[in-house]
């Protein structure tokens, strides 16, 4: 046993995924082995491990080191690794392979894997590769990559397992059998006629349990669950988990059957629409690379346009402030719980838009539900208010007396529920107007919530110690 297979041993016994410790440790080892070429090792290292994992570890590489361990190995396993990778990093390699290496690859990746690096190729790259493709293999990538982004179309493969109403049972799972390889899934079949619209669909299941000469007309599903190409991503990947399906079946506008969604894309548009709607609740917009690799510029333009709006809507705290000058000259007490109902006001309303952007999001919430999530919502806040006023009241007479305590109290009842109110509703109004519930951000809600809170604390401040001087 050579030294670098003993220490590969090590690591894979000890999870290469375990610590950013032990990648680099095994990187390292990968490093020695290419300089050593050491081919025996690095192939029984791969053929050891996933190539999700693989991809992990290559990504710890520079690309030129990594693209000479996947030379080490064979085209399909080198696809398989490949699809694993950033869209960044697959462009680094590219950029190093020639074009008929790079050719190859794509003829050997899944049909949604290669038209997905295809549309991040530059185009004078894609008409690089083309000629090296077959015919076939041509036309499918410039269907596929012709579905607008964000769309159905835009996420399915072509590699799809398709019978005849007609065939038998013994029949049809012949010919899974043959279409397998190529197939992304054969554990569900679409069943098309001759104009290749889909009539239904039958699982593997259906198939092996039946008898040997039962028609496929009568085992499959005539009423099977699809999408059109042109619908937006996400709702084909809602579909897929609320009925738990394997696959999406996707048909075009003359109802024929194009391509079909698989699972796991499914799982990698809700895993990037979930990423954007956490950037747009903390008001980051338009970043496309992950943190790690973004530059300064990238994450500046991200952050810098709703940075900017924020402050000057806070503007209008300030103007609320100078507006009751008067008061608060009179009574210096009120600027020292200030910070606090405001705080508490802009918490409450960043909870509130929250909770009702992930339940639209994840359609718990409709907008016909309005009325009844408002109802709840106010009783909740009023809840949550009268606790927090009666936690604070107490610091309120210990340091200005019961007269100011009365009004931080009232006010915190105020401001935690117009908070609450307003942001349970932004969200709602958002859809309404067609625009994206998740820009109801926090940011942007406790701005709102500032201005109200301000106004809201003041006027009160104002009456109620008007009343007590009288």
């Amino acid at each position: 046993m050579t030294k670098n297979q003993a220490l590969l041993d090590l690591e894979i016994d000890r999870n290469v995924l375990a610590d950013d410790e032990t990648l680099a440790i095994v990187a390292q080892a990968l490093r020695t082995c290419l300089r050593e070429g050491d081919k025996k090792t690095l192939r029984a290292f791969v053929d050891s491990q996933e190539p999700a994992d693989i991809a992990t570890i290559l990504d710890t590489l520079e690309a030129a080191e990594a693209l000479a361990a996947m030379r080490h190995v064979d085209l399909y396993e080198q696809a398989q690794i490949f699809g694993y990778l950033d869209p960044e990093y697959q462009i680094e390699l590219s950029d190093l392979m020639g074009r008929r290496e790079l050719a190859r690859l794509m003829s050997a990746m899944s049909h949604d894997e290669r038209v997905d690096l295809f549309k991040h190729l530059d185009p004078v790259a894609r008409e690089a590769v083309l000629p090296g493709l077959a015919k076939a293999e041509r036309d499918d990538l410039r269907k596929l990559a012709s579905y607008p982004e964000d769309t159905a179309g835009s996420i399915m493969t072509s590699d799809y397992a398709t019978l005849t109403p007609d065939m038998t049972a013994k029949e049809a799972i012949e010919a899974l059998r043959n279409q397998a390889l190529d197939a992304e899934t054969v554990y569900q079949a679409y069943i098309i006629d001759e104009e290749r619209q889909l009539v239904g669909v039958i699982s593997l299941r259906d198939l092996i349990v039946a008898r040997a000469n039962a028609r496929v007309r009568n085992l499959m599903d005539t009423n099977p669950v699809f999408i059109r190409a042109e619908a937006d991503r996400e709702e084909a990947a809602q579909i897929i988990s609320r009925y738990d399906l394997i696959a999406l079946p996707v048909i075009n506008g003359g109802d024929k059957l194009v391509g079909i969604v698989t699972q796991d894309d499914a799982m990698d548009v809700q895993e990037q629409e979930a990423t954007t709607d956490f950037h747009k609740v903390g008001t980051v917009s338009g970043l496309k690379a992950n943190v790690r690799d973004a530059s300064i510029f990238v994450l500046y333009r991200a952050r810098i346009v709703w940075l900017v709006l924020l402050v000057f809507g806070n503007i209008f705290s300030g103007a609320g402030i100078a507006f009751f000058e008067d008061t608060i000259a009179a009574h210096l007490a009120l600027l020292f719980f200030l910070p606090l109902l405001i705080a508490s006001g802009g918490n409450a309303g960043a909870q509130s838009a929250t909770l009702m952007v992930r339940a639209l999001a994840t359609g718990d919430v409709r907008m016909s539900d309005w009325a009844s999530v408002l109802g709840r919502e106010f009783a909740t806040a009023l809840l949550l208010g009268l606790t927090m006023a009666a936690a604070v009241s107490l610091i309120g007479v210990l340091r200005a007396g019961p007269d100011i305590a009365l009004v931080v109290a009232l006010s915190m009842v105020a401001i935690v529920l117009v908070g609450a109110m307003i942001g349970m509703s932004l969200p709602f109004v958002l859809s309404r107007l067609k625009l994206d519930p998740a820009t109801a951000s926090a940011p942007l809600v406790t701005s709102i919530a500032d201005v109200t809170g301000v106004l809201i604390y003041f006027t009160i401040a104002t009456q109620v110690l008007a009343m007590q001087a009288m």
